[in-house]
């Protein structure tokens, strides 16, 4: 009988196993991070925050003098400069004086006023509230008979935007202040108003608003334009579901796409029907200038356009290495703490009020040598971890992005991260939670046109319903060359606001 004689390959069934086994380590690295982040979606604070384990108890970077401290090896905190423990409760603090004052004197019982002497008195303030109220303006213009001439005098109607209604701009203007800005649904303002004695259709309320909206279009318009020609944009992306038409009870997912300019505090949300590179490519068609963004892959394009500097937010490349905190520890502490001085660095500058050159010549000076020896450190990193490892990736999408990660660092304008336009998109999404979407594209649009305008009061400190209960009462007559006057940052109200 002749034995079959069986040769095996120990040292490449070695090496197959040990890459068998590299795989495998990877997926669980990976499941784990996944797990990980879950995790902190489900229990965990959204704030990124981070310090290292070795610089809990350091000082902060405002703890001490002197700035060139940064580039000692130390991890700084987050911590805003300045920040004490709260003293003792001062008591309560008193209320504004434009607050109105409604008095009540109580007098003891039981004696004859006219017999004694007031001697002094104590005083207690409470906070009171006073619902809202509906009520009718009566506009009433006599008719007057010249008898001398036999000819009627009346006074001319006052201008109107909505001829067609009943209602005043005041209550338009609360009501669109309401849902964009405190976000509050139309039907839960509608159910609030029949408690008030008056109730109103939701066909009605949606008629006022977009009849809104289509006045307003004129000042977006001249509102966009001066966003495109200011020469530094932010850009970032936010979904908004909108109800879809051709099927029942079925929404299409939407976009806004916004762009901030922080330097003149203006924000722009433009509504496409998707997340393609069309939207950006339309609107920005005709830019010049500064384009920071996030990394998505359809603002590359942009890099293709000379009159288009693309540069990239140094807040995403951080939340990189936070995600891969689970999977290398300590490479991940090590670049969270660099990029922890390159923002201490910026707080100081703020926080002193440093601008133009002496703000450049202090990048320069202190955050350049930390972006150029991070960058070379993260060039020897990645040659020593997995690819498809958390921290690879994180690794990967940081350096193949390094120099428009830096390029803030080389001027004294520019910022270090995208978080202006993300503060922006933020009531967008507290507002999804509420009224969850839009009733159809154009709805979502108009939305865009309430989103942009408002955005703008609240970086300018004005008043949101003052100013829409104004520009309301005024756009239908006013000159479309001097339009921009009635945008938030040029605004002057009129006297009976």
């Amino acid at each position: 009988m002749e034995q079959n004689n069986v040769h095996i390959d120990y040292k490449d069934a070695y090496h197959e196993q040990v890459t068998i086994n590299e795989k495998l380590v990877s997926k669980q690295q990976d499941l784990e991070l996944q797990l990980a982040q879950l995790k902190k979606l489900v229990f965990g604070s959204r704030h990124e925050k981070f310090v290292g384990t070795e610089a809990q108890m350091a000082p902060t970077l405002f703890d001490i003098p002197l700035i060139l401290e940064l580039l000692e090896p130390t991890v700084v905190s987050y911590e805003k400069a300045g920040k004490q423990a709260r003293p003792n409760h001062p008591g309560r603090n008193s209320f504004p004086e434009n607050l109105r004052r409604v008095e009540t004197v109580v007098n003891p019982t039981g004696i004859d006023l006219t017999l004694v002497k007031r001697i002094g008195e104590s005083v207690t303030e409470t906070l009171a509230y006073v619902p809202a109220e509906l009520f009718v303006k009566k506009v009433i213009r006599p008719k007057y008979l010249d008898v001398a001439t036999n000819s009627i005098h009346q006074a001319l109607a006052p201008e109107r935007c909505f001829e067609r209604s009943n209602v005043d701009p005041s209550l338009i203007a609360q009501i669109i202040v309401e849902k964009f800005t405190d976000h509050l649904p139309l039907d839960r303002q509608i159910k609030r108003f029949a408690r008030l004695g008056y109730p109103i259709s939701d066909s009605t309320i949606g008629n006022w608003v977009a009849a809104s909206a289509a006045y307003l279009k004129p000042l977006y318009e001249a509102h966009k334009q001066l966003v495109l020609d200011s020469g530094y944009l932010h850009a970032d992306e936010t979904i908004i579901k909108v109800m879809d038409s051709d099927k029942r009870n079925a929404t299409h997912q939407g976009y806004f796409w916004v762009y901030q300019c922080s330097i003149n505090k203006l924000v722009l949300f433009d509504y496409r029907t998707g997340r393609g590179r069309e939207g950006p490519q339309s609107i920005l068609k005709n830019y010049k200038g500064y384009l920071q963004t996030d990394g998505y892959i359809v603002y590359e394009d942009f890099d293709q356009n000379p009159d288009v500097i693309v540069f990239n937010c140094m807040a995403h490349a951080r939340r990189k290495f936070s995600e891969a905190l689970p999977n290398d520890k300590a490479r991940a502490e090590h670049v969270l703490a660099e990029i922890q001085k390159l923002y201490a660095i910026e707080r100081y500058l703020t926080d002193n009020n440093i601008t133009g050159n002496d703000k450049l010549e202090y990048r320069k000076e202190q955050a350049l040598p930390i972006l150029k020896a991070l960058g070379l450190w993260m060039q020897k990193a990645y040659s020593e971890v997995l690819p498809s490892s958390a921290i690879g990736k994180a690794i990967a999408y940081s350096l193949s992005r390094w120099d428009k990660l830096s390029l803030y660092a080389t001027t004294d304008f520019l910022n270090i991260d995208n978080n202006p336009v993300e503060n922006s998109i933020r009531p967008v999404a507290v507002g999804r939670k509420n009224y969850l979407f839009a009733g159809s594209h154009a709805a979502a649009q108009r939305s865009a046109i309430f989103y942009s305008l408002l955005a703008t009061c609240k970086n300018y400190n004005v008043n949101p319903v003052d100013w829409m209960q104004d520009i309301l009462t005024r756009i239908a007559g006013y000159p479309i060359n001097k339009i921009q006057e009635l945008l938030p940052q040029n605004w002057k109200p009129t006297q009976n606001i």
